[in-house]
């Protein structure tokens, strides 16, 4: 993997713990030669992400739509920034760029980015390993409801390990580098999205 995005959020909660996580996070991406593909934005997590691979000697993409540079939330002391007009573009240029996908704690936007990217890998567009680092538990609830629609039968047995959860960042990224790419339902091209 040379590449991988980071969905996470743009906000600071008030616990220190998830600036820091995305501190790890962006550390330990530059340390293992990662580049980091990302929102390309400067607040809350998604900023600690880039400062700390930037800080680390890491490689540093950002990708934000044109109206989050007017609302002047962009980082700009990235190594590559790429402006595109819309989120849907925004998206498809991180896993055009990325290797796989790891998501940190975070809001709407980031489960929206999360949910896409294993859509995307159900359908065909792509076979990158989607990550999901359920760090404090985090994620525990979502996790088990991503069981229970597979369960109800609204995931395919195929597509189960599609998500790789972990609560440790290293044991991601290892499970991560193994992963064998599932069956599809079908493959569809970037202009069928």
């Amino acid at each position: 993997m040379k590449r991988l995005a980071v969905y996470c959020g743009s906000a600071s909660p008030a616990d220190p713990f998830y600036l820091e996580l995305a501190r790890q996070v962006g550390r330990a991406l530059a340390a293992r030669g990662i580049g980091l593909v990302y929102g390309g934005g400067r607040l809350g997590l998604m900023g600690a992400v880039a400062d700390a691979a930037l800080g680390a000697g890491g490689e540093v993409i950002g990708v934000i739509p044109e109206a989050l540079t007017r609302a002047e939330v962009v980082h700009r002391g990235l190594t590559e920034l790429h402006v595109v007009k819309t989120m849907h573009e925004r998206k498809a240029l991180f896993t055009d760029l990325a290797d796989g996908f790891v998501t940190l704690p975070g809001g709407v936007g980031t489960q929206d980015e999360l949910w896409e990217a294993v859509s995307w890998a159900q359908l065909g567009y792509h076979e990158k390993p989607v990550g999901l680092l359920n760090a404090r538990g985090f994620y525990d609830h979502l996790i088990a409801f991503n069981a229970h629609m597979a369960e109800i039968g609204f995931v395919r047995p195929q597509h189960r390990g599609i998500l790789i959860v972990e609560a440790e960042l290293d044991a991601l990224l290892d499970r991560m580098a193994a992963y064998q790419p599932h069956q599809t339902i079908f493959r569809m091209s970037r202009d069928e999205l």
